[in-house]
């Protein structure tokens, strides 16, 4: 048990079952395990888009400008410390390349017509 997140490139109109969207196209761009202050990140935009609700297993909607910032963060070393149970330590260095892949990729599916969200669990 622990901190999984994942970020994917959707199509298409999102049908729910039990409880959850689905997606008639999905393509997974990254995947982290327990990447604490990578979580915090998105759990501070996910309020800073005015939800109120725990950031558990939501989905994120990632634009062009919240890329730019996440990227600026990453370069800065600014991704918020943020622990949690669950979460394990400090692994900024650790996914830095893979987070920095991520925004690319991110950047390209979007100017490609796809809509790229952040999820987790934990």
């Amino acid at each position: 048990m622990g901190l999984d997140a994942w970020a994917h490139a959707v199509k298409g109109d999102p049908v729910e079952k039990d409880g959850y969207l689905e997606w008639p196209e999905k393509i997974e761009i990254s995947y982290w395990r327990k990447h604490p202050n990578l979580e915090g990140y998105m759990a501070n935009l996910w309020h800073d888009k005015g939800h109120d609700d725990e950031f558990n297993c939501q989905e994120l909607e990632l634009t062009l400008e919240d890329l730019q910032a996440l990227e600026e963060s990453i370069n800065g070393k600014m991704l918020p410390c943020t622990v949690g149970f669950f979460f394990g330590g400090d692994s900024d260095e650790f996914y830095k390349e893979q987070d920095l892949e991520f925004v690319r990729d991110a950047r390209s599916y979007i100017n490609d017509g796809y809509t790229v969200i952040y999820s987790s669990w934990w």
